[in-house]
């Protein structure tokens, strides 16, 4: 899991646990001293909160859980996956794009940064140069050719070569 997305998640759930233990206990104290808790909008919105941020606590645990267990041995070498720097060709747009594969929590479209969950990235997942993805967005369906393709294993220089390999596609 990269660092930065560690951090970041570490520093939610610390600042959620914070509220659980210390700023929730006091808001719901105050709103029982005012009394009838039919009534009472303070403690109603309190008690909501809690489990908000419970099941947020949940979730972000879940998520850390979920992205120690990546393996990068189990990343293809010659093939797209996390991590990779993958240069399409699309038809539809007659323009090629250059693209990340990341996680969830770094995905910015504006950036090339594509989750690996999203439609263009499950699509690319799994595909060598010159193999074309069919991609189905809420744009609609875009036809995506593979021209290069940088593994996370090459970026670090453990990757084989000749995964790096051109499209001739001008």
């Amino acid at each position: 899991m990269p660092d930065h997305i560690k951090k970041q998640l570490l520093a939610e759930i610390s600042q959620l646990e914070h509220e659980l233990a210390h700023e929730l206990p006091a808001e719901i104290k105050k709103a029982v001293a005012m009394g009838d808790l039919s009534e009472n909008a303070e403690y109603h919105m309190a008690k909501q909160r809690q489990d908000f941020v419970n099941a947020r606590l949940g979730q972000l645990k879940r998520r850390m859980a979920e992205l120690s267990l990546v393996n990068l041995s189990n990343i293809p070498k010659d093939k797209a996956g996390f991590g990779s720097t993958v240069v399409v060709y699309d038809a539809t747009k007659e323009e090629e794009i250059e693209y990340r594969l990341v996680t969830s929590e770094e995905s910015d479209v504006s950036k090339g940064l594509i989750s690996t969950t999203s439609p263009i990235g499950r699509g690319l997942v799994g595909k060598r140069v010159g193999d074309v993805a069919t991609v189905v967005t809420p744009n609609g369906k875009r036809e995506l050719e593979v021209l290069k393709l940088t593994t996370i294993h090459d970026e670090a220089g453990d990757g084989d070569q000749d995964s790096k390999a051109d499209g001739a596609k001008q």
